[in-house]
């Protein structure tokens, strides 16, 4: 599982993504909002942390941003703002749990586990066109037919269809991979781009190479 800690403050950054690794969490960290979204834009996360009090913008602003675009990562937010009124605005802005400072690691780290076991279990099935695929089981049909897909093409075909009609860079696809193999380079990604088309061409689905960018998944052809 792959976290992104969004905390100005370095000390406790460093805090977070230590005791979040020894809880076996990969960790993405970064101090303002800017190179949050750039960070979005090439990983996929199981849960972003985010501090409100960013340098370059306000938290509840990035987080409406976030959640205007489309992205569901769910979110905890980590903020000194403990009103009420404050709360309530973090979750009606899209937030998944809301956590005031100071806290207590125990509970941070329980209230993770627990947004990841409920966002996880219930994720929804992607649907494009003829073809369907289950983040949470890695399983994917078309036109009711089953898909044998090997653990990359079912990570590969997830980045697809999660920002389907819209291009994804190779960089994102060797990160979603990176938990397989470290070596993975972008020449893999050819390899296993080729073998989805196979695979998916048959059922009128189609993945577009984007020369110097990346790949995207056309729109389904019509009925």
């Amino acid at each position: 599982m792959r976290v992104l800690v969004v905390e100005d403050d370095g000390a406790l950054r460093s805090t977070l993504t230590h005791a979040l690794k020894l809880s076996g969490y990969a960790v993405d960290a970064v101090g303002d909002g800017c190179s949050a979204l750039a960070a979005l834009q090439v990983s996929d996360y199981a849960l972003m942390v985010l501090d409100l009090g960013l340098p370059d913008t306000d938290g509840m602003r990035l987080l409406a941003q976030l959640r205007e675009r489309g992205n569901r990562t769910p979110v905890l937010v980590l903020s000194a703002r403990d009103s009420v009124d404050q709360r309530v605005q973090g979750l009606r802005h899209g937030a998944d749990d809301y956590l005031t400072k100071p806290f207590a690691l125990p509970e941070l780290e329980a209230r993770i586990a627990a947004l990841i076991r409920r966002t996880g279990g219930s994720a929804s099935r992607l649907i494009h066109g003829a073809l369907e695929f289950d983040p949470a089981t890695r399983q994917a049909s078309a036109g009711g037919t089953p898909l044998e897909l090997s653990a990359r093409e079912a990570a590969i075909l997830d980045a697809l269809m999660q920002r389907a009609g819209e291009a994804v860079i190779k960089s994102r696809l060797v990160r979603k991979l990176s938990d397989w193999d470290s070596e993975l380079g972008v020449n893999a990604i050819e390899v296993y781009i080729h073998r989805l088309r196979r695979k998916l061409e048959p059922h009128g689905i189609r993945i577009r190479t984007l020369h110097g960018l990346g790949y995207l998944l056309e729109k389904p052809d019509a009925p």
